[in-house]
């Protein structure tokens, strides 16, 4: 695994054109590009997220995954010969989103990147403590629907990626205010 630079301060831009203050509403005149640590903060406690890769072809293929975020890297991970790897091995560029599905409020993540699979046993076991920690018994009981999936990571019956994010996007919803933020690492 390559040495990824964790994602700490990155530039942070307000796009106008998709915010509200091109569509003049209460609280518009104000709105602003949301902090980093607001976005990070969600990104520790999203449970799901969908990644999106690209096939051999061209095609798209988006589908979700579990995913924890750790020292300023993304880390989510596959069955080897799963459609995701596949798509990786060919062109590691993928992005993963992550936020809900109200109109008015929330906040929508896009981090985009480069996935690297990681290889190195000590940094691997870095980041099933941090599965460990975030998904709780949903990975550490027996009955739990990812019970097992360290061992499998370490086995290697799946895949771990690191994606350190390039590029992110935050798309804000506060009662009609709308933000458009772009990070820049």
């Amino acid at each position: 695994m390559a040495a990824p630079g964790p994602a700490t301060h990155p530039t942070a831009e307000l796009d106008a054109r998709y915010s509200s203050a091109t569509n003049p509403r209460p609280g518009a005149a104000d709105v602003t590009a949301t902090e980093w640590a607001e976005a990070r903060r969600k990104l520790e406690t999203a449970e799901i997220f969908w990644v999106s890769t690209v096939r051999p072809d061209g095609r798209l293929h988006v589908t979700p995954v579990i995913a924890t975020w750790h020292d300023g890297v993304l880390y989510f991970a596959t069955g080897p010969g799963e459609q995701k790897a596949r798509n990786l091995a060919h062109d590691a560029h993928c992005a993963l989103t992550t936020g809900g599905n109200s109109l008015t409020q929330g906040l929508d993540l896009v981090v985009e990147g480069t996935a690297e699979p990681v290889t190195d046993p000590v940094a691997l076991e870095k980041v099933i403590t941090a599965y460990e920690a975030k998904y709780g018994p949903h990975i550490t009981s027996p009955e739990g629907p990812f019970h097992g999936i360290g061992d499998a990571f370490r086995r290697g019956d799946a895949v771990v990626f690191a994606l350190t994010p390039a590029t992110a996007y935050g798309f804000g919803r506060n009662d009609g205010v709308y933000s458009h933020t772009r990070w820049t690492f």
